[in-house]
């Protein structure tokens, strides 16, 4: 979408069924019979204001040939790294182009209303991972985990693991943060290969991470390349998905980017600075807390689109575009140089800012494009739904929090309407249909009807007490299933 066609909010659009579309055959195991379609919201352009006209469904035309692609998908999940919710030109940014995000999402569905599973790095990819509240596990209560006692346990199943059990290749290239060697590794979790970075940040050039540890790694063995690490990730990616693959594949493409230190590429002056600050024992050169600006994070933002541009590129010439699943979005909220607006809070918090973020779901065989959706969704959704999608069943020992959103996307189903649970310490949250009940660390509750209030400015808790009481009751009754918060010692 040209940028000056994007918009600085979202529309509310009610969710309705979208375009039939034939579905002449299965979608993986459990919907080998269906028959199916795409409801969404709006048959829009992202951030156009058709959205907001249209309230339904527009109609496209039908493309019969789709009907003979009867393969599960190639996932192809791309996440970016503490990328605030309107930093795409396509969710109102107005000085940042990020024409290729622009582009997936024309062609795909662009959601307004979807969340990370938490509002930091690790327990985000915890909540994707296992399709679980971060809360059901040690490793997830970590905020974000930044040493070695806990990760993900390798006994937990996956959304690689359960994928590879159904036939799928597995593959992780990027950021894991999920738990450190020796005992936590992607290729303990599900993965058939790893390449990428184990921690939660680290130098661009010199792969220096927080605590002056060497972090780039093929499997579990160090690997050397002082290159602009968003540069090696592409490339990774890009051979990953033009090979000659002989049964449907799951890639997760973790990038650091636009994750601090801000560091662009060719930054190299301001690298070595860091570097020799981390090298003389400064704990917290990676944090950047002098250094960046909202120019530089533009740049980051501008490099990670060319970079997810060059993927989606090789992925087109590789032939496997119209059956390849592509989602992106970002692992939590913006940070110091995000553009969120109107949305309050960033990366940490739970209010709008620290988690809605932008994604975008693109799958050409089967879901139309110029899509815009207003259902609130967030991390486990995806795990789920992509677990139906590729035909694999998960772990009634480990029973998913998320809902699968493929009848949704693809059987032409209404939405059920649920609640969405976050917590973070000193925060909480959760979202039933407009409405958000959230108590910050002040300690006072609050209820914000998001439909016309993102900024959530107009605390209607005295209004609505019977409401409020309705959704904190929720909260507790969840919040009472989860593993209490280690007691700091």
């Amino acid at each position: 979408m040209p940028a000056n066609e994007s918009n600085t909010s979202s529309p509310h659009v009610t969710p309705s069924p979208l375009t039939r579309r034939a579905f002449g055959a299965a979608v993986g195991a459990t919907a080998a019979t269906v028959a199916a379609g795409i409801p969404a919201a709006a048959a829009a352009g992202p951030g156009t204001a058709e959205a907001t006209a249209a309230g339904a469904a527009r109609e496209q035309p039908f493309r019969a040939d789709r009907g003979k692609h009867a393969r599960r998908p190639n996932i192809l999940f791309i996440l970016g790294d503490d990328l605030g919710w309107a930093d795409l030109s396509s969710y109102g940014a107005p000085h940042i182009r990020t024409p290729n995000l622009d582009r997936l999402a024309r062609q795909g569905v662009r959601f307004t209303d979807a969340y990370s599973g938490s509002a930091t790095c690790s327990p985000t990819r915890f909540s994707l991972y296992t399709g679980r509240y971060p809360g059901r596990t040690e490793g997830g209560l970590a905020e974000p985990i930044a040493d070695t006692s806990v990760g993900l346990e390798p006994t937990h199943p996956t959304l690689a693991s359960l994928l590879r059990g159904a036939g799928y290749a597995t593959a992780l290239i990027g950021k894991w943060h999920c738990g450190y060697l020796p005992d936590y590794s992607p290729t303990r979790s599900g993965w058939d290969e790893f390449f990428g970075n184990f921690g939660g940040a680290l130098e661009y050039y010199s792969k220096l991470g927080l605590g002056g540890e060497y972090d780039l790694y093929e499997g579990d063995a160090e690997y050397k390349d002082l290159r602009y690490y968003t540069r090696i990730l592409t490339e990774r990616a890009s051979e990953y998905v033009q090979r000659d693959h002989d049964r449907p594949w799951l890639l997760n493409l973790n990038f650091t980017t636009p994750h601090w230190p801000w560091i662009a590429d060719g930054d190299t002056e301001e690298s070595a600075e860091i570097v020799r600050r981390i090298k003389a024992g400064d704990g917290r050169a990676l944090w950047n807390a002098d250094g960046g600006s909202v120019e530089k994070y533009a740049e980051m933002v501008e490099d990670l689109d060319r970079s997810v541009g060059e993927v989606l590129k090789a992925l087109k010439r590789s032939g496997q575009e119209e059956d390849t699943l592509v989602f992106f979005a970002s692992d939590n909220g913006g940070e110091r140089f995000s553009y969120n607006w109107p949305l309050s809070g960033n990366k940490s918090s739970l209010q709008e800012g620290g988690i809605r973020v932008p994604s975008v779901l693109r799958w050409p065989a089967r879901i139309n494009g110029n899509q815009v959706s207003d259902l609130p969704v967030f991390s486990p959704d995806w795990t789920a739904t992509l677990l139906e999608l590729g035909g694999a069943r998960p772990d009634p020992a480990h029973p998913l929090d998320g809902t699968s959103l493929a009848g949704y996307l693809l059987r032409d189903e209404a939405p059920k309407e649920r609640d969405l649970f976050w917590r973070v310490r000193g925060e909480r949250a959760l979202r039933r249909g407009d409405w958000k009940y959230y108590r910050g660390r002040s300690g006072t509750d609050q209820l914000f009807r998001l439909a016309d209030d993102q900024r959530e400015q107009a605390d209607r808790a005295a209004a609505e007490p019977e409401l409020l009481a309705e959704l904190r009751a929720s909260w507790e009754r969840t919040n009472a299933g989860l593993l209490p918060y280690p007691t700091a010692s």
